[in-house]
């Protein structure tokens, strides 16, 4: 299928297409693909998150492999722990290992409540702080930074602070800008 931009035409005269939509398409396209692409360039281990809405993990680097997961859920956190090209041997929060592109990753910041109990959302990093609310274990957040064993944490637009020992996706005593 292809698009036309038509130019909107005076009356009595016929439409003009539009020409300069080619290299305007391109350049969105690969500032769509450089953002999941740019958890390429790291070394391994590192965190990232799934960037699809669906994205299938591999018992091995390629296609060609058989999928063994399918997973529904943009933001999963995941563990890096493997390179291959345009492959990533990643880990999930169940401990699963397995082959995903590296298009399907994304170097976004995410973290999933552990399971065990509800875990309060302070509204400054600290025990004595108010609770804003409570995050039931599985729930997904976008993490902005972490520092001194407390992360700011984004669920359903609503931010707070969580201790980092209450999230997977975080490293013990790592420090998140």
């Amino acid at each position: 299928m292809v698009f036309r931009f038509v130019i909107p035409a005076k009356a009595g005269t016929q439409p003009k297409a539009n020409k300069n939509w080619v290299p305007a398409f391109a350049g969105m396209t690969m500032m769509l693909l450089a953002a999941p692409a740019a958890a390429q360039d790291k070394k391994p281990p590192y965190w990232a998150s799934i960037a699809s809405g669906e994205a299938m993990m591999r018992t091995g680097p390629g296609k060609n492999y058989p999928g063994t997961w399918l997973y529904k859920r943009r933001d999963l956190p995941v563990r890096v722990l493997q390179l291959y090209p345009s492959w990533r041997l990643i880990q999930d929060p169940d401990g699963t290992r397995g082959w995903m592109l590296v298009t399907l990753l994304s170097d976004r910041r995410t973290g999933i409540v552990r399971p065990g109990g509800p875990r309060p959302i302070r509204a400054r990093p600290g025990a004595d702080a108010n609770v804003r609310y409570i995050a039931e274990p599985g729930v997904v957040g976008r993490i902005q930074d972490c520092r001194s064993g407390w992360c700011q944490i984004t669920i359903d637009k609503r931010d707070g602070y969580i201790r980092s020992a209450d999230i997977w996706g975080v490293g013990e005593g790592e420090m998140v800008d």
